[in-house]
């Protein structure tokens, strides 16, 4: 593992890879013919196999281009884009969340996308310079075990799962990307000196409970090894469409509305500035966040919330404009790296 990274994430054991050439269709005629003779781009994929072979399978479908998929955890995918440099294979990286990308576009390794497909979008979750656009959400939540604890006994604000009260209680993912941005909305409103004790008092409290991911996490909360822990909603509702509601012994909850811990992570998509096949990248990070592509966000078992085109999600799980999670910004939750030193300051990288 690389400096940026942590434990592997879902990403990693999830690896998908779509090569199926079809028939070009409508999009392609919209949008132009492809800018190499191959006909393919590749995709360097931080994702989820649920989210990323749906709409592989769909750009392929409409476009007649093949897309080449090489999936790992986000952030040692964007470190093995630095080392790689103008060598690199990939065309089109498409993460989890924000920082890994952003990461990338303060080196100046990605090139800007298309202005009509960044318009697809609401701009604040779109990168501020252009460099990436946003293409689905997650909200993190609390998932609860209530033969082990009530809803009422929960914390409200994230600070309190530092309380000594939960000691052994609480189950965490320190090395999951997914966590770094709540690391960072802390430190944001907080400062690095409350962040550094708080960590101290969450990985007291955890002990044990320090699991490689978020799909143990759920899963050891929901049969019973640990009362309560801290994912992204879609691991509740995906682990409820795969073992069946009568298997559920977990229930969701957020903290209070704004509060620190009440992150959203934006799912962006960027083309490389040293990509050999510009037209067809972007053609693929437009397909993304068109109506297409969210149509299939919006019905696929992923359980991610579809921002662009006006799409919203046909899952039954709470309305994306009714959460209210921190009004922490993407320009603010940076490139990661300042929660990435603070993990590790506290032990837990």
């Amino acid at each position: 593992m690389t400096a940026r990274g942590g434990r592997r994430g879902p990403g990693a054991r999830w690896a998908a890879t779509a090569l199926v050439c079809v028939l070009a269709g409508g999009l392609l005629a919209a949008c132009g013919g492809s800018s190499g003779p191959a006909n393919s781009i590749t995709l360097y994929n931080g994702q989820h196999e649920q989210t990323t072979d749906a709409l592989v399978a769909g750009f392929e479908k409409a476009t007649g281009i093949q897309v080449n998929v090489r999936s790992d955890d986000e952030d040692t995918l964007a470190d093995e884009i630095v080392n790689e440099g103008s060598r690199s294979p990939a065309d089109v990286i498409y993460t989890e969340n924000s920082p890994a990308i952003q990461y990338l576009a303060d080196k100046g390794l990605l090139a800007p996308v298309d202005p009509s497909t960044l318009a697809l979008t609401p701009s604040r979750f779109n990168s501020p310079d252009g460099d990436w656009v946003g293409v689905s959400a997650r909200v993190s939540v609390l998932i609860y075990n209530p033969s082990l604890i009530s809803k009422a006994d929960l914390p409200s604000s994230v600070l309190q799962l530092a309380d000594p009260r939960y000691q052994g209680k609480l189950a965490f993912a320190a090395g999951e990307t997914d966590f770094q941005p709540i690391v960072t909305s802390v430190d944001h409103t907080y400062g690095e000196a409350a962040t550094l004790r708080w960590l101290d008092g969450i990985k007291a409290n955890a002990g044990s409970n320090v699991y490689p991911d978020n799909e143990t996490i759920a899963d050891e909360v929901n049969r019973g090894a640990v009362a309560f822990g801290v994912v992204n909603q879609y691991y509740w509702y995906r682990m409820r469409a795969e073992i069946g509601a009568s298997n559920m012994h977990s229930e969701i909850t957020t903290f209070a509305p704004e509060d620190p811990g009440y992150v959203l992570d934006i799912s962006p998509a960027a083309v490389l500035r040293s990509s050999r096949h510009q037209a067809d990248a972007q053609k693929f990070v437009a397909y993304l966040v068109s109506a297409q592509g969210q149509e299939i966000i919006a019905h696929s078992i992923s359980f991610e919330y579809p921002i662009a085109s006006g799409v919203t999600t046909t899952q039954p799980e709470t309305p994306f404009d009714q959460l209210q999670p921190n009004p922490i910004t993407v320009e603010q939750l940076g490139d990661g790296s300042t929660a990435i030193d603070l993990l590790k300051q506290a032990g837990l990288l």
